[in-house]
């Protein structure tokens, strides 16, 4: 996402394309209000194991010894010095790996020694570190100048080779191995580029050896590495570090690397044929012949494992590629192979690929990994006036699917974590959306791996703004680029989950396209590939079929607009609702609750939240108080809409409450709509990308989830829009639409439709016949609700989907019969909507009081993120008249014995929900449930909070 997408110009072409490249060569502040801080990543030296590499020959440097860090400002005796094995490192910063197997960059080297407690909280980072409010070069000090990463290891046993490997730095890097300099910065640029040299005549073996790293700071202006765009404040270092492992490869004569699997499966799923390819490197100066042998096991137990083996002789210092074809090897051609699947449509089966080369009886080395077997399918569909190409469509294993994910954001220091991984995997599959994005920010191996056994699909690719979209790079530069599609392919191409892979806001020029395929045709990574999450082209890809936006405000009814688009504009940016697939949009900020705000915004930030629409909230980003086009550094216009439609706050507390509302119709709205319109012939909705699903800090804009785990109104909006079997209201004809967004057929199904007044009088009520949806159907206007019709009536919709008289999903709709007014020709083409007029809601703040009963039970179930406890939670509304009991929410608590909430930050922080955020009638009741992990308890027993719009708080033991 950018911080200004204008229209673009045409893109120049670069110089000529290069062949495939290969480079082988020899102080504590807080501020005085602050809150409670909210957990954060943190890196100590127990922290993590070291992961596993996948290659026995390979090794994580810094697993046991860790490393030193220090400003070349204060080490300045130079590389030879510094990487002299027994220099002193006395004063250094100690720094352990992260889960990733990597050291970071230098504001986690700061953090892991103390400095700046509670960074996350209200500005403490700037005014710890200070800030820089543009993307570009380094603008503070301390970090304007190189910094050293020094390790020491031991070398491989005599005789055997040892290989230096870089596999990216975030911004650029000298490179001294014991004393001597082995790459400059010339050649080590850039994050994602894999950089392997020859250090085994520097080694001494039997004794201690020291690697020196000087990375220079980091220009997203200049380099091929990543910045945050507008996404949240600018890390203070610009990200400058080592956020992806250094490693040792030492073996041989002979070693084997870079194994994967090519595969062709049958249109109909019947049959796979596997091809599976290693490199084996010859390390000695004579020609060496072993045994290659690859042995592929089949996920779960029972399964015959299939192993082929062969000879192979490669020349002196040289590389040869070795390749089980299925024709040679008829093993490997696979019938019925067990298929993995996006977790809503099947199982996630994984078979295993082990390589190993030998010389007689010897294993030399070996290599693990797993993938899955499935296809991909990536189209245009549907021309129409608006997107005469077509518009950009996926099949996965030959079921076309609804693309509905959201926008990845790594830890703001890019710390990694597995367990927060998981956690947050937790959260993505209790919300149902089935894809996530990765602009720019490609995460370690692990990341993928869980995505993979999570059934998570990954549209992976390239970031906007930056030097990635320069139109002219030097022949160095485009080395890097084609070295660094290169080692993206190694890391994607086995991967199941890793189902597309595209560039950003503009396609690529002829030239970065050429070396972009040649780099993932060199790593055997075939896509799908994308040119552009806007509606551009590239010569080879052709038409991207995507268009973006918008990233602010707009009503709930804006997104089932289908008949508007900016004229004059052909990349489709900002241009209307639920038509085509959307690389990146939504409505801008999202609230959390008070008990996440009280984590991470001072008393200060706190009141401004509520009472200054015009503040610049340091926790939405770096970018002021404007709040026109591209500038989202206030909450301007959501607060706007919050007044206009709801009425204006008078407390902190009636705000977030307010704005949870607004979140959860608009979030809600966005999902359905395309939904409801992926059955469109013409331009169909075929794709959504929340802008963004999570944050790598506190945030208030473009979340669904925060970064404490915190679940408000926008995740139980998207968590209600995306249920797998589901009845919605469509805002652009009011009718309802039924969905199955599941694995298998419905039958049974019927939905019933009751129109409320405010006072809780039913105005209407309607069943459906009986429905029966194949997966992945979606059955349009099945009921038409007779509204009121009186100007400015508010009244509620209330949709009852049951499946053999048996209920199976609530969804409960809040409206105006006088509703928003968009003003279309001020606010297509730009990232907000502007408004002729509002929905008048503010007769909800008059409900009539309800009351309500909660029972609470508390069982052992193993869940999500290593949770072992489930409480279920009965909510009922009891009121003896019409009220209904508006937006109820259930929080899980620590509490006492009989009930009472211990004082302080008492949520249970690692519950995640199936549902919250309901409205219920008298007579109704609804059934919560919370997976949590007793840990998080400290003790305590677990209480459960439960207050509502019109319903007072209470407190019940969940025993």
């Amino acid at each position: 996402m950018a911080s200004s997408r204008a229209p673009r110009t045409a893109l120049i072409a670069a110089a000529a394309c290069l062949a495939a490249v290969s480079l082988t060569a020899p102080t504590t502040v807080s501020h005085a209000d602050a809150p409670t801080a909210a957990p954060q990543l943190t890196a100590a030296a127990s922290t993590f194991a070291d992961p596993p590499t996948g290659s026995s020959a390979v090794s994580n440097l810094g697993a046991t010894a860790g490393w030193k860090v220090l400003t070349s400002a204060t080490a300045t005796q130079g590389g030879a010095a510094i990487s002299t094995p027994g220099f002193s490192t006395t004063g250094w910063l100690s720094v352990a790996n992260d889960g990733g197997g990597a050291p970071g960059t230098e504001v986690n080297a700061l953090l892991q020694n103390g400095s700046c407690p509670n960074v996350f909280v209200s500005t403490n980072m700037k005014t710890c570190f200070g800030q820089m409010t543009k993307v570009g070069a380094e603008g503070i000090a301390q970090f304007s100048v190189p910094w050293w990463y020094r390790t020491d290891f031991a070398a491989p046993p005599a005789g055997q080779d040892a290989k230096l490997v870089l596999n990216g730095v975030v911004g650029q890097a000298d490179v001294w191995v014991n004393g001597t300099e082995v790459a400059t910065s010339s050649t080590i640029s850039g994050d994602y580029a894999r950089n392997v040299f020859d250090v085994t005549g520097l080694l001494h073996a039997g004794g201690t050896n020291s690697v020196a790293i000087e990375v220079h700071p980091n220009n997203p202006t200049s380099m091929l590495t990543l910045d945050n765009v507008d996404w949240t404040q600018i890390p203070p270092d610009n990200n400058t570090g080592i956020q992806f492992p250094v490693q040792l490869q030492a073996g041989g004569p002979l070693v084997v690397g870079d194994a994967h699997v090519d595969q062709n499966t049958a249109a109909n799923l019947s049959s796979s044929a596997l091809t599976v390819k290693a490199v084996v490197t010859n390390t000695s100066a004579t020609a060496q012949t072993g045994t290659v042998s690859a042995t592929i096991t089949p996920p779960g137990t029972g399964g015959t494992p299939i192993t082929v083996s062969q000879s192979v002789t490669v020349p002196a210092s040289s590389t040869q590629t070795v390749s089980f074809a299925p024709t040679v090897f008829p093993s490997l051609a696979i019938a019925s192979p067990q298929i993995w699947w996006p977790y809503q449509l099947g199982g996630q089966p994984l078979y295993t690929l082990a390589t190993s080369v030998a010389q007689g009886s010897t294993t030399l080395n070996s290599t693990s990994e797993t993938f899955g077997i499935r296809t991909v399918t990536s189209y245009l569909t549907g021309a129409g006036t608006m997107a005469p190409s077509g518009v950009r469509a996926f099949k996965i294993n030959n079921v076309p699917l609804v693309i509905r994910g959201g926008g990845w954001d790594p830890d703001l220091f890019l710390r990694y974590d597995p367990a927060d991984t998981a956690k947050q995997i937790g959260l993505f599959k209790a919300m149902g959306v089935n894809t996530i994005r990765l602009e720019g920010h490609l995460m370690p191996p692990d990341w993928y791996q869980q995505m993979d056994a999570a059934g998570i699909l990954v549209n992976a690719g390239y970031q906007c703004c930056d030097f990635w979209e320069t139109t002219s790079y030097t022949a160095a530069q485009q080395a890097d680029y084609q070295l660094i599609a290169q080692s993206l392919g190694q890391v994607l191409r086995n991967h199941p989950s890793v189902f597309s892979f595209q560039w950003s806001d503009n396609a690529p020029t002829a030239t970065q396209e050429t070396l972009a395929l040649n780099g993932f045709a060199a790593a055997d990574y075939g896509g799908p590939f994308v040119s552009s999450a806007e509606y551009n082209s590239s010569p080879q890809l052709g038409v991207s079929g995507e268009k973006e936006g918008p990233y602010d405000w707009v009503p709930p009814n804006y997104w089932y607009d289908t008949s508007h688009y900016p004229s004059g504009d052909s990349t489709l940016t900002n241009a209307g609702g639920s038509w085509g697939y959307d690389s990146e949009q939504s409505g801008g900020n999202t609230i959390p609750t008070l008990d996440s705000i009280n984590r991470f915004l001072s008393a200060s930030d706190q009141s401004a939240l509520w009472q200054n629409p015009s503040a610049n909230q340091y926790h939405d980003n770096y970018e002021g108080t404007r709040h026109t086009g591209y500038h989202f550094g206030t909450n301007y216009n959501l607060d706007t809409a919050v007044t206009d439609r709801y009425g204006a706050p008078t407390s902190l507390a009636q705000y977030v409450e307010e704005a949870q509302i607004q979140n959860y119709e608009d979030t809600r709205a966005q999902f359905e709509a395309f939904v409801d319109h992926s059955t469109n012939a013409v331009q169909p909705s075929t794709g959504t990308i929340y802008w963004q699903l999570n944050k790598g800090w506190p945030t208030l804009l473009w979340s669904l989830w925060n970064n404490d785990g915190d679940q408000a109104g926008a995740f139980f909006g998207a968590q209600k829009a995306n249920r797998p079997l589901h009845a919605l209201y469509a805002l652009d004809n009011d009718t309802v639409t039924v969905d199955n967004l599941g694995g298998g057929a419905q039958s049974g199904l019927t939905v019933e439709a009751k129109v409320y007044d405010t006072a809780g009088n039913v105005l209407d009520d309607q069943t459906s016949g009986t429905l029966s949806l194949a997966s992945q159907q979606v059955q349009n206007k099945v009921l038409t609700p007779k509204l009121p019709t009186a100007a400015g009536t508010v009244y509620f919709v209330e949709l009852l989907l049951r499946q053999n008289g048996v209920l199976v999903d609530r969804n409960v709709y809040w409206n105006n019969t006088t509703t928003d007014a968009v003003n279309w020709t001020k606010t297509i083409g730009q990232p907000q909507a502007s408004m002729n007029s509002y929905a008048n809601l503010t007769a909800l703040r008059g409900l009539a009081p309800a009351t309500v009963s909660v029972s609470a039970t508390t069982s052992s179930q193993a869940g999500p993120n290593g949770s072992d406890k489930l409480v279920t939670v009965t909510v009922t509304n009891t009121s003896e008249t019409p009220a209904v009991g508006f937006f109820l929410r259930a929080d899980l608590r620590r509490g006492t014995a009989s009930g009472t909430e211990l004082p302080g930050d008492n949520e249970l922080q690692s519950s995640i929900w199936s549902d919250n955020d309901v409205t219920l009638w008298p007579g109704e009741s609804e059934t919560l449930t919370a997976s949590y992990n007793s840990a998080d308890l400290q003790g305590a027993t677990p209480v459960v909070s439960l207050s509502g719009s019109n319903v007072a708080k209470t407190d019940t033991v969940a025993g």
